[in-house]
């Protein structure tokens, strides 16, 4: 199969809002560049990397600008074109920052921020208890998905006896081929595929009505509250409500899993022919390893027992990777160290956003003592002109350019260190009538 680049869709540059929303298993596909079939990284002798594994060029793209995988095409002269030997697209190696890559899961699995966060959003929904909906999701009970003529109530909890119990008496094998077709038979499940089958099923607009009922008829105060607490999350899947972005409970059960680009990800490489990776790999062929095992298990109709501990196993590295610090037991490296996981890397003050984007050791904010300046109106606040300096240099770059004074972004961080005078000239042009945010 081969895979062309898609276009980037152009992001309006005016807009009043941003919504961010699930994303459904059909976006995710649409997104991707390829499946993910083998949990290799790299091949450690010629040191490239591996096909259909978690840094493939065929996927997300060359290791070097303008060259394929296999070297039949190389310099820029043959950009855009698929190599019909390798598969891989002649074009900038920078793709491999933007391009994901998915793993088709054999079962479907629960995200973990929607279980474990406090509150649960899947909770609320269905209205288990967290430790409830924990006993389907880790296969300690069975819930009724259709009762049949067992007389038992829809999404009761079920010990394991007792479901054989049922499904020997009102099973689909043990009744008329006549109800059979009628779907009156007793079905229970248990995991991921149990919850996405309830919310599947959740009636919305009627669960939100039942709730006001609640909420109106003034019941004791635990009640009330506990409904509105659902109510703020059931209005959040309301389809009757107008929303640019429309989710749907079942997406947060993960059919399909992503996987970020390989260079948000890397494997450096060290002296006397090692390597340092990052923990996120591990923990993506953790997946990929129990998803194959889990697959092939299926195939060949291995006993439930087996199965069931393989699909829990699924589950609970899906939920390293996702979130590794909410985890019972985190999952550790040789030395004992627990694995960062993807939220790891993006919370907290030395993650992703606060680190590189508005923590206290970049360029983009600055501390300082607040002083009084009776010229300045309400709306204006005034800054030292070093910190300006560092806070706007990259405007103050830009402006050196556009202006004249040098030609190079290099050398217009020169004159910046330099401190010329034009620099400040140019400073004050760049911070006039700018927006910041103060926080004092």
């Amino acid at each position: 199969m081969l895979f062309s680049n898609k276009p980037a869709s152009r992001l309006s540059q005016s807009f009043s809002t941003i919504t961010i929303g699930l994303l459904s298993p059909e976006e995710i596909l649409d997104r991707s560049f390829g499946e993910i079939l083998k949990p290799e990284t790299i091949n450690y002798r010629s040191y490239k990397p591996e096909k259909d594994g978690l840094f493939c060029e065929k996927i997300f793209g060359p290791t070097k600008d303008w060259e394929c995988h296999c070297g039949k095409y190389k310099r820029i002269r043959y950009r855009g074109i698929v190599c019909d030997r390798c598969g891989v697209e002649v074009t900038r190696k920078s793709v491999r920052r933007d391009r994901i890559g998915h793993i088709t899961l054999a079962v479907p699995v629960i995200h973990i921020w929607y279980l474990r966060s406090i509150p649960s959003k899947i909770s609320y929904l269905l209205g288990y208890t967290t430790k409830q909906l924990e006993q389907i999701v880790y296969f300690e009970k069975f819930v009724i998905l259709n009762p049949g003529a067992s007389g038992r109530e829809y999404g009761e909890l079920l010990e394991e006896e007792e479901f054989l119990k049922l499904e020997g008496e009102f099973g689909i094998d043990a009744i008329s081929d006549d109800d059979r077709d009628e779907d009156k038979y007793f079905h229970a499940e248990m995991g991921g595929k149990a919850v996405l089958c309830l919310l599947r099923d959740l009636d919305i607009v009627g669960k939100i009505n039942e709730l006001l009922d609640i909420v109106k008829s003034k019941s004791s105060v635990q009640k009330t509250e506990v409904a509105l607490k659902r109510l703020r999350i059931l209005k959040k899947f309301d389809p009757r409500i107008e929303k640019k972005i429309y989710n749907k409970p079942e997406w947060m059960i993960l059919s399909v899993l992503p996987v970020i680009p390989p260079e948000l990800r890397p494997l450096v490489p060290l002296d006397g022919g090692r390597f340092a990776a990052s923990d996120l790999n591990d923990l993506y062929r953790r997946v990929i390893i129990r998803n194959n095992r889990l697959k092939q298990l299926m195939e060949i109709k291995a006993p439930d027992v087996i199965l069931r501990n393989e699909k829990r196993m699924l589950q609970e590295s899906v939920d390293a990777l996702i979130d590794n610090s909410r985890m019972k037991s985190a999952v550790r490296s040789g030395t004992r160290r627990p694995l960062k996981s993807l939220s790891d890397s993006l919370k907290g003050k030395s993650g992703r956003f606060r680190q590189n984007l508005l923590g206290k050791r970049v360029d983009y904010s600055g501390r300082s003592v607040i002083v009084v300046g009776p010229e300045l109106k309400l709306h204006e606040c005034g800054i030292p002109k070093e910190m300006a300096m560092e806070l706007f240099k990259p405007h103050v770059i830009y402006h050196l350019i556009k202006a004249g004074y040098t030609r190079t972004p290099r050398s217009a961080k020169m004159l910046v260190e330099q401190k010329a005078p034009e620099v400040y000239k140019v400073l004050e042009n760049a911070v006039k009538d700018h927006p910041v945010l103060l926080n004092r």
